[in-house]
């Protein structure tokens, strides 16, 4: 959704060979949304149960119901849209029997689209855009109440953070930074897991502009 997933997979692949670097693509073709993710996502209520799912990897819609305050029956129909999109699946292995219905993020980073790759539908892709940078909206507000906190002493645990870097680089130098930021997330998640003790959830958004912007 916000998130890159490098092409690692390539045989043969080296990144220091320049010419191999400026002819593949930046994302895996798979990693695109399809029209059926966009529209799924647009609706507030599933990217809401999306954040939930991926900070406790698996969850029943009775759980979630509860978290969101939201009826349990209108959980599960949206679970269900969220199913049919490929966004999320069942994890069998965590029910109690065949009647538990316990659910799960399907693995993997998700693009609006790329210049590789365009959006599938460009009406649903800037609406799910623009409903992003309300979420992130969202997510300034609630990480800015703790900030002074640290800034000032009064409590040295990083719960929050907020980082502006003004970093002169080529289009190139930028697309292996933005690669790097994305494999240190995909490497911290397959090192920790939420039930880990000490281990948090990390939301995190990425914005950056060149000065043509």
């Amino acid at each position: 959704m916000a998130h890159e997933r490098e092409r690692t997979d390539r045989p043969g692949a080296d990144p220091e060979n320049s010419d191999e670097r400026d002819n593949h693509t930046w994302f895996d073709e798979s990693s695109v949304m399809t029209d059926a993710m966009l529209k799924a996502l647009t609706h507030p209520l599933r990217r809401r149960i999306m954040r939930l799912l991926a900070q406790r990897m698996h969850a029943r819609a009775a759980d979630l119901a509860g978290e969101l305050d939201v009826a349990p029956n209108s959980v599960s129909f949206h679970l269900r849209s969220l199913a049919d999109a490929g966004l999320i699946e069942e994890a069998p292995e965590r029910a109690r029997d065949r009647r538990d219905r316990v659910w799960t993020p399907v693995k993997g980073s998700l693009n609006v689209g790329t210049p590789e790759h365009p959006v599938a539908d460009e009406i649903l892709g800037d609406a799910l855009m623009r409903a992003m940078v309300e979420d992130h909206y969202e997510l300034v507000r609630r990480a800015s109440s703790t900030w002074m906190d640290f800034i000032s002493g009064r409590d040295d645990s990083l719960t929050s953070n907020f980082m502006h870097m003004n970093v002169p680089m080529d289009h190139e130098t930028a697309r292996v930074f933005f690669r790097t930021i994305s494999q240190m997330a995909a490497d911290a998640a397959d090192r920790f897991h939420p039930d880990d003790p000490g281990v948090h959830v990390w939301e995190i958004d990425v914005i950056a502009a060149d000065d043509t912007v």
